[in-house]
């Protein structure tokens, strides 16, 4: 139960710091950001796997670069789910995206044990 609430926490605080370097992704209130990470973690966890097996010929013969316009489509999928969240269009959520990945992945590594 901890480990899934510092997840959420660092997934938040990712969301928040690429609201704030990606012009086009906008939250209402930190509860819709909250509501945002909630989201896009059970977003990635159901949808993500069976996107990125029905585009696995695309995402061979890119070298794996099609996994960021998934992630792109993923972080559009929530903004449609989440009221108060909005990303301003597709390649505006693929640069989110990929800018969340690298935070996430950053914050992920500093707090790890």
């Amino acid at each position: 139960m901890k480990s899934l609430i510092v997840h959420l926490l660092s997934y938040s605080l990712g969301l928040y710091l690429t609201a704030n370097l990606v012009q086009g992704l906008y939250f209402d209130s930190i509860a819709t950001l909250i509501l945002g990470a909630v989201v896009l973690s059970i977003v990635d966890a159901i949808i993500r796997p069976i996107v990125m097996i029905l585009t696995l010929p695309i995402n061979f013969l890119t070298i794996g670069l099609f996994t960021f316009v998934i992630n792109g489509l993923m972080l559009k999928i929530t903004s449609f789910i989440v009221p108060g969240m909005d990303v301003g269009g597709f390649w505006t959520a693929t640069f989110a995206a990929l800018v969340l990945t690298i935070i996430s992945t950053i914050i992920n590594w500093l707090i790890s044990d």
